[in-house]
């Protein structure tokens, strides 16, 4: 019952399609279904309960930062752009639904809901409802389903193709009877067989493009498997016409060639984004499920979502590490390259950092867990990796909004096309063949895919470079850049500065000092505990009663009555004290009670590619500045010796952030790179913020791209690799629009056959697709 104000739905599914509806002003769509009885649909699917299960939520469901639900599915039945528009549009319009992002190129969507509101249940509901499927994202599961569509494309390819190849050689048959002469009775029977053989071909081979109209049509949605089914179909009905009428020529080869050829396209589409996927999967793929502890002696197999931060782990030669931790026994190299795209292996002894994602190559090392798999940098990567490509770029979503109302456009030009001819006084044969080549020939799928490929492309080619871009949308907000600011320390330089000169002005116990750096993760204290632990091995330590960071200044303690100070001159201002001393080197300066004890003199090597980095942006108009918190001496040396211009020192984190705001008023688009925790409201206020992989985990997490390897050069790339991209993406557009602009008026002008249309249609997308792929090859042109 629907108009009286009592509804009754045979599904969820079905009540959500209602409200759909509604919302959308469609409530008219009912009254055609007068007092029939509705019934669930028919396909039978997993129970949706188990979705809402708790052990389904611990295995898949996340809560983000806001306090919703956040889950990966993937869409089983997508294949074109329409697909994952009616998707996101009813996932949208449902009550507790935040967010609903889906990849074109993989089917894997990205959904936020608010879990008092609305059931995970019922989203899949909704999902199956407009005929289509969901299933919990899962790298195995994930590839049993993509083997299973690619085994249904091979069978549903291998009988068109079959068919289509016998009604050839009977079309060869009625061609040579065209010109030689043929009585009707035998071009009757002749038809007959193209259409016994086209049949199996239009309603198995092509059934998904009239699935997907059918769909479409139902939430009120033109798309590309309307203009396929629609154009196979009515010349499938014309030629059955023409055959029983005995009389004109049937098109029985047009309607299998249009499907045979249009299937063949799709599934190199398919085949052309699962090869560019599978580069993106090669840091998480193939994941043991377990590792080696060592327990009370002895060495046990333990799941990997079992171990806790201290646990010891064992790793034997020729193993992937999959926790983060500290070496505490064994020696030997680890092939960094899936994580940093650094080819040469890397010694690791005790007391060295180990980095999941990793592979020991001879060592056989136990180390101490300092992370859980879930907050591991492998876990972290994957699930990074995973989610980069679902921000669409602005430039996709204009080519999503254009392709949305093309292929009406399309079926509006076809008729169009049909009655001017009919009505100039051309026979209805030649008017409708007319009005079918301009739908067929018509490609949004080329025009849907300039982006997505593209993009997947790219993130893939930096994912191999030791690049992390963690959304898509970040390749083309790097392609227009006009300003980089660089801290210094870490990002210009290695950012492990070390001891060239000590000066002490009185005594003072090495141990507190010994203590406080160790305490601190600045580069400059780290400095100053190698040279203590290098000049006296046996130094204690003490744990202090208080202890505090100043940002951009030092260190800050207390142990009983002895209070301690420890970083630059800024630090020294804030508590009243004041020295002069000058010098070029990074200086840290060691105070006891107020009075100055002692003061270290730093220096820091300037990265390989710092200098080419800089002349390379520069030739491209590229406003380079450096800003630290060092002295002007330091800041200016480092400048001089990279060939910056511009730079401010003595610059608190606060400063960053308003600098990078002064460069926005002045509407310029700015590359924050950093690396420690006083970088964080810089890299958060510019439009990409980039992060050396050796800096502090929150300084990660804020980045919106992770340079692996801490290299220069990596970031030179990345600025290529954006560019790349980006260009040829505008190169994808424009070739489907070109495409479009040019063959729909030969089309409509009866210059083209709907056989040679649908070849056109297919070429297109793979034309799109190819150029692509064009990117590992022409970023290093860039």
């Amino acid at each position: 019952m629907i108009k009286d104000g009592s509804h009754f739905f045979c599904c969820n599914g079905c009540q959500g399609v209602f409200n759909l509806l509604s919302n959308e002003g469609f409530e008219s769509f009912y009254d055609k279904t007068s007092n029939t009885k509705l019934t669930p649909p028919s396909k039978i699917y997993e129970d949706s309960s188990t979705f809402d299960t708790e052990s389904f939520k611990d295995a898949f469901i996340k809560v983000n930062v806001d306090g919703f639900n956040e889950v990966s599915l993937i869409i089983e039945g997508i294949h074109c752009s329409a697909c994952v528009w009616l998707n996101e549009k009813a996932l949208h319009r449902m009550d507790g639904v935040i967010e609903a992002n889906i990849n074109f190129t993989n089917n894997k969507a990205t959904i936020v809901w608010a879990g008092n509101v609305v059931k995970l249940s019922s989203i899949i509901e909704m999902i199956r409802s407009i005929g289509y499927n969901a299933f919990a994202y899962d790298a195995s599961i994930q590839e049993a389903h993509a083997n299973k569509e690619r085994k249904s494309y091979y069978l549903k390819m291998a009988v068109a193709i079959f068919a289509s190849m016998n009604i050839m050689w009977i079309a060869v048959a009625q061609y040579a009877g065209y010109f030689s002469g043929i009585t009707q009775d035998v071009k009757t029977i002749l038809n007959i067989a193209e259409g016994v053989l086209a049949t199996p071909v239009l309603f198995y081979s092509g059934w998904v493009f009239f699935r997907g109209a059918y769909y479409g049509l139902k939430t009120k949605v033109v798309n590309m498997d309307l203009l396929v089914a629609t154009g196979a179909l009515l010349t499938y009905i014309y030629s059955i016409f023409i055959t029983v009428a005995e009389h004109g020529e049937a098109y029985f080869d047009s309607v299998s060639m249009i499907i045979t050829f249009v299937l063949i396209g799709k599934f190199l589409e398919v085949l052309s984004k699962k090869n560019a996927a599978d580069t993106l999967d090669v840091i998480g793929k193939h994941i043991p499920s377990e590792v080696n502890l060592v327990i009370n002696g002895a060495i046990v197999a333990c799941k990997l979502d079992n171990v806790k931060v201290g646990d010891r782990v064992v790793v034997a030669s020729g193993e992937k590490v999959l926790l983060d931790g500290e070496i505490i026994s064994g020696e030997g190299s680890f092939d960094e390259s899936n994580l940093t795209g650094e080819s040469e292996p890397i010694y690791k002894s005790v007391g060295d950092t180990i980095i999941s994602g990793t592979t020991s190559i001879d060592a056989d090392v136990h180390f101490i867990a300092s992370k859980d798999f879930k907050h591991s940098t492998l876990s972290n990567l994957v699930t990074l990796l995973e989610s980069a490509i679902n921000k669409k770029p602005k430039i996709q979503q204009m080519a999503n909004r254009l392709s949305e109302h093309f292929s009406s456009a399309i079926l509006a030009f076809s008729f169009l096309t049909f009655f001017v001819w009919w009505i100039l006084g051309n026979d209805f044969e030649l008017s409708f063949m007319i009005g079918i080549s301009v739908i067929v020939i018509a490609c949004p799928c080329a025009l849907a895919l300039a982006t997505p490929v593209a993009t997947l492309v790219g993130l893939s080619l930096g994912a191999s470079k030791g690049i992390l871009f963690k959304e898509a949308a970040q390749l083309e907000t790097m392609a227009k850049v006009d300003t980089l600011v660089l801290d210094k320390t870490g990002t210009i330089t290695i950012g492990k500065p070390e001891v060239v000169n000590v000066h002490i002005y009185g005594e003072f116990d090495k141990v507190l000092l010994h203590s406080l750096t160790k305490l601190s993760k600045h580069p400059v204290a780290s400095g100053i505990y190698k040279y203590l632990i290098e000049e006296n091995e046996d130094l204690k330590e003490i744990i202090y009663d208080e202890f505090s960071q100043v940002p951009a200044s030092g260190i800050k303690a207390k142990y009983g009555d002895i209070e301690v100070l420890g970083g630059n001159l800024k630090l020294l201002e804030q508590n009243g004290i004041s020295i002069d001393f000058t010098t070029d080197n990074t200086v840290f300066y060691y105070v006891v009670n107020k009075k100055i004890v002692a003061i270290y003199e730093l220096s820091d090597k300037i990265k390989d590619g710092a200098l080419e980095l800089v002349k390379e942006l520069n030739s491209r108009n590229i406003k380079t500045v450096m800003l630290t918190g060092d002295n002007e001496h330091i800041a200016k040396k480092v400048a001089q010796q990279v060939g910056i211009t511009d730079f401010l020192y003595e610059q608190t984190p606060e400063n960053k952030a308003e600098y990078i705001d002064s460069l926005h008023e002045q509407k310029r688009v700015v590359v924050m790179v950093g690396d420690g925790v006083n970088d964080i409201l810089a890299l958060s206020s510019a439009d990409i913020g980039i992060v050396m992989g050796s800096g502090s985990d929150i300084a990660v997490e804020i980045g919106d791209v992770v340079l692996l390897n801490n290299s220069l050069k990596s970031l030179q790339d990345a600025f290529k690799i954006s560019r790349t991209t980006y260009g040829l993406i505008k190169q994808n557009l424009f070739i489907s629009l070109a495409y479009n602009a040019i063959t729909i008026p030969l089309a409509m002008a009866g210059y083209v056959i709907p056989l040679v249309a649908a070849i056109s249609m297919s070429v297109s997308s793979l034309l799109v697709v190819g150029n692509s792929m064009r990117i590992r090859y022409k970023w290093k042109q860039n």
